[in-house]
């Protein structure tokens, strides 16, 4: 186990690294300049030339970023061109409503795909399970963005229910403050996450259900319940934690989306801005910090995978 654990980790700092190499290299070959977006249209050559010199930006590409590695490493992620403060208080501030959103949303997605994909695994060709089906693919196939419209134009303008602003509180508490103004962001990533978990965890439950050992409770008696808890639900869950894992980018994305639209000031929204602003300490920091969550998230679903079935281990070995 411990070797396997330090080839993972060995993997994970190699994908970290290529993430910070590769997304400075192409967010500073993106058309376009960050003094001119943050100094507006009319800036002078002066004033866009002093703008250059404070923030390192005329200085050879690789300097700037062997500077911004040594930075980074002391939690350092620069300053804000267009806040004017420090990239890694802004994400501190953030991080913990994002984790809220994402977490929240997340959790609800789980507590209704594994019971849902389980139920369309047993009544296999059924009606329901059609049913089901049809309504994961549209939920699969509808944009992030188009979903959250229209969730904010039937709750909001036309039955007046939710509010179609996200809680704009400064902390995780202001925001659990106003739970209805949570309902909207949480919804629109929660039904996103669940058309794909469910069928994963269809198809898993349904390989499961045909096994010797499922065949051998249900012939001993035990209830069918107890046989889809025991059995069913623990066995089917290996593909759907690896799923979680390398899903964290996709739901990362959602929550550009959603936090855009709902206006949620959170780290997806703060991303948002930065890359319309051309603010490279913001888009640099953002990135690093989704990048390690994302590597984390896979190394945690390889962690518990290998937990969960032994037999992982000495097929990596």
């Amino acid at each position: 186990m411990t070797a396997y654990l330090i080839r993972r980790i060995g993997q994970a700092v190699v994908v970290v690294v290529g993430v910070v190499v590769l997304t400075f290299i192409m967010i500073h070959l993106v058309p376009g300049s960050a003094a001119r977006a943050t100094l507006g249209t009319r800036a002078t050559a002066e004033r866009i030339a002093v703008f250059n010199a404070t923030y390192g930006l005329d200085r050879p590409l690789a300097a700037q970023f062997w500077t911004y590695v040594q930075h980074a490493a002391r939690g350092d992620f620069g300053t804000s061109y267009s806040l004017q403060q420090p990239v890694s208080t802004l994400i501190a501030q953030r991080l913990p409503k994002d984790a809220l959103l994402l977490g929240l949303s997340t959790l609800l997605a789980l507590l209704v795909a594994l019971p849902m994909g389980i139920y369309q695994a047993v009544r296999r060709g059924r009606a329901a399970d059609h049913v089901f089906t049809v309504v994961s693919f549209v939920l699969y196939s509808m944009p992030d963005f188009f979903f959250a419209l229209v969730l904010v134009a039937v709750f909001s303008v036309q039955l007046h229910l939710l509010p179609p602003q996200a809680p704009q509180a400064e902390s995780v508490g202001g925001i659990l403050a106003d739970p209805q103004a949570l309902v909207l962001p949480v919804v629109t990533l929660t039904l996103v996450s669940v058309a794909g978990f469910s069928r994963y965890m269809r198809s898993s439950a349904i390989s499961t259900l045909g096994e010797d050992y499922v065949q051998v409770a249900r012939a001993k008696g035990m209830p069918e319940r107890m046989v889809l808890i025991r059995h069913v639900l623990r066995n089917s869950l290996l593909p759907v934690i690896t799923v979680l894992g390398l899903s964290a980018p996709s739901i990362v994305a959602g929550a550009v989306i959603a936090e855009s639209v709902f206006n949620y000031p959170g780290m997806g929204l703060l991303f948002y801005q930065a890359a319309t602003s051309k603010d490279y300490p913001i888009m640099l920091g953002s990135t690093l910090v989704v990048g390690v969550a994302t590597v984390l998230g896979s190394l945690f679903a390889d962690i518990a995978y290998s937990l969960l079935d032994p037999r992982i281990r000495h097929v990596d070995a």
